[in-house]
């Protein structure tokens, strides 16, 4: 595929090792051993991921997309059966090595030399990892394995033992290194965040051009992140969907509770934050949580108006812009971008801007150009007289990005009023190049250089 979203150009490609099996026999448990972090959820209910779960990983000295698929015959609650086989045959259709996973404490399944038959007429290399083999027994009945057809490799993901032997195996069977082998992990991370149903799934396929994640009227459809690399200019974006966050007294069940932290911690992982908003439901206390959650965590926001479509008409951009603005106080800096993700109307927009977000995010000003701004500031704000205790501030500095982050030598912090601090840091957002995101200002206390050091004279 070489177009993206439009405008975006896919990524090199890298080989893909794609993890099938029947339901709960650890494929998300050996997705996370291998990347050796958590990326898929592991839970005891059957038919935990459903959508295609894909993440970069060193095997060996090969670098790989590992995608962790749903369980093929799964029977799902919420009937999206059908949706999960889809992106099971997706996986399929691009995979260069299949991991077959089966259970040694099931045993060998009916639907086990189903799904054996199904893969030999894919004509790919098809490795057959036997897991759970932390006991004795189980260890022992791996060899009736053999009659699937396949030489079978004993593993335990939850203990990791026989990895390296299948990550060995995957790797012979790949083709000869390419292009993407020596690509480096992208520097611009987007987390698409926002409630259930606001569109964060079809806004991800708009953006990949393809069904990368299940679309579905049915509330919290999607539970793992899901990572799509996308390229532009020679640079890849790692752009994450997350599970909607929901209000912590509505997450029912380990998979909910789960697939809210992962939302939230794509959020930390995260460069910028597009928080979607649907546009035909009010801005809800769900939405100012979220906000608060990227607001803390000192992120650049790009807010997404999507459905706008269905909006259009009975309300303004402008107006919607100053509703905005009302709701969420805090985001007043961040851009608002109009989408409609079913037709994929502005979503490339919605990207652009965070990317120029992250040049903001990633600027330096001189020292000199921060105590320019932090006099006129001063001036500004300063009452007629001067006492003893006063805030004073004897200078300033850039110290980071990635948000910026200001260091204010001063007399006392404490001494700092809130409502100075906002004015100050508003200030510099004006002045200096970071008009749309989030900075972080630090108060560090100093003496004056021209106080008397204590018990000496002046001449000292």
């Amino acid at each position: 595929m070489d177009r993206i979203g439009g405008r975006y150009n896919a990524p090199p490609v890298l080989p893909v090792v794609a993890i099938v099996g029947r339901p709960n026999v650890g494929k998300s448990s050996l997705l996370n051993a291998l990347l050796r972090r958590r990326v898929a959820i592991v839970d005891s209910e059957a038919g935990s991921t459903r959508d295609r779960v894909s993440a970069r990983a060193l095997l060996g000295e090969r670098r790989v997309e590992i995608v962790d698929t749903g369980g093929i015959g799964i029977v799902d609650r919420q009937h999206l059966e059908t949706h999960v086989e889809a992106q099971i045959e997706q996986a399929l259709a691009v995979a260069s090595v299949v991991v077959f996973v089966t259970s040694a404490r099931d045993g060998c399944t009916p639907m086990d030399h189903e799904i054996a038959r199904a893969l030999r007429t894919r004509g790919l290399p098809i490795l057959l990892a036997v897991n759970k083999t932390e006991s004795k027994e189980a260890q022992a009945s791996v060899a009736e394995f053999h009659s699937l057809g396949f030489d079978p490799i004993a593993i335990s993901a939850l203990e990791g033992l026989g990895l390296e032997a299948l990550a060995a195996a995957a790797t012979f069977h790949l083709p000869p290194p390419g292009e993407g082998d020596d690509e480096e992990e992208p520097a611009l991370r987007i987390a698409i965040v926002g409630r259930v149903n606001t569109g964060k799934s079809t806004f991800l396929n708009a953006l990949a051009g393809a069904s990368r994640a299940i679309v579905s009227e049915v509330p919290g459809t999607t539970r793992d992140t899901l990572d799509l690399h996308i390229a532009k200019d020679g640079r890849t974006i790692l752009v994450m969907d997350t599970a909607g966050i929901k209000n912590a007294r509505s997450v029912s069940g380990s998979v909910e509770y789960y697939a809210q932290e992962r939302a939230k911690e794509a959020i930390r992982r995260a460069s910028v934050v597009l928080l979607l908003l649907d546009c035909t439901s009010d801005i809800s206390h769900g939405d100012r949580a979220i906000a608060e959650m990227a607001e803390d965590a000192v992120k650049p926001v790009v807010l997404v108006a999507n459905k706008w479509d269905l909006a259009e008409g009975r309300m303004s951009m402008g107006e919607y812009t100053d509703y905005v603005a009302k709701k969420l106080p805090g985001l007043h800096f961040a851009p608002l971008v109009f989408t409609t993700a079913l037709s994929g109307r502005n979503v490339s927009a919605a990207v652009e801007t965070g990317q120029s977000l992250f040049g903001q995010a990633a600027f330096r000003v001189s020292t000199s150009r921060v105590n320019e701004v932090l006099e006129i500031a001063q001036t500004e704000f300063r009452p007629p007289v001067r006492v003893p205790g006063d805030p004073r501030i004897y200078y300033g500095t850039q110290t980071g990005i990635l948000p910026p982050t200001i260091m204010l030598f001063v007399n006392d912090p404490r001494s700092f009023r809130p409502g100075f601090r906002r004015f100050l840091e508003n200030r510099f957002r004006e002045a200096l190049p970071f008009k749309e995101i989030p900075l972080r200002v630090v108060y560090k206390r100093r003496k004056s250089i021209f106080a008397k050091e204590k018990g000496k004279g002046e001449n000292a």
